[in-house]
């Protein structure tokens, strides 16, 4: 069994990807990782932030790692898309619709209200980008362009998340797809 401070961040993601920080609240991470309420203010002194934090950034890395393994196993941008996309949306399917990305969660609720996690939310996406950016290099895109394809990436993986949860349809999902594969085949062509 992991001990008491993974459990207590791996819960602490799962809950802030179903219910968002705000709506998690400290006890229903120590009771959903049976762990002493004591003990997360032991492994994180600086409270729920602090422990959101650590959250953000684990979780950010573990998504990172994912998506950009998917992507990096595809021969080529297109082909990348349509099996990310359509792993996205068969894991909201499998979810019901209550999983999605936790980094995007805390971010609407805290990028007007808490600089700290904003901060964290931010160095996330920022990582994701670069990153995106290097697979993109890789299937031959100049940097600048790359840059561009993995910020559109993000932002139409983002928001199809957002709006297939919301509808409970894979729709939003296979529209970005689409979306994205037409602006590769552009980015190609120009």
């Amino acid at each position: 069994m992991a001990d008491t401070k993974t459990r207590i961040v791996v819960k602490s993601g799962e809950l802030f990807r179903r219910h968002g920080y705000v709506g998690t609240g400290l006890k229903q991470i120590a009771a959903e990782a049976a762990a002493p309420f004591g003990s997360i203010y032991h492994f994180f002194p600086g409270g729920k932030q602090e422990l959101a934090a650590e959250v953000i950034r684990r979780s950010g890395q573990m998504y990172e790692d994912l998506v950009m393994g998917v992507l990096g196993r595809a021969d080529n941008a297109v082909d990348a898309m349509r099996v990310g996309f359509g792993a996205a949306a068969q894991l909201l399917v499998e979810t019901e619709y209550a999983d999605a990305c936790p980094i995007a969660m805390v971010a609407l609720e805290v990028a007007s209200t808490n600089e700290a996690l904003r901060a964290v939310t931010a160095e996330v996406f920022a990582s994701w980008t670069d990153a995106g950016a290097g697979v993109f290099v890789g299937w031959g895109f100049p940097p600048d362009v790359a840059r561009r394809l993995s910020v559109a990436f993000i932002l139409a993986l983002e928001g199809a998340f957002v709006l297939a949860r919301t509808l409970r349809d894979t729709e939003p999902l296979e529209v970005a797809a689409a979306t994205m594969i037409d602006t590769i085949r552009a980015a190609e062509r120009a």
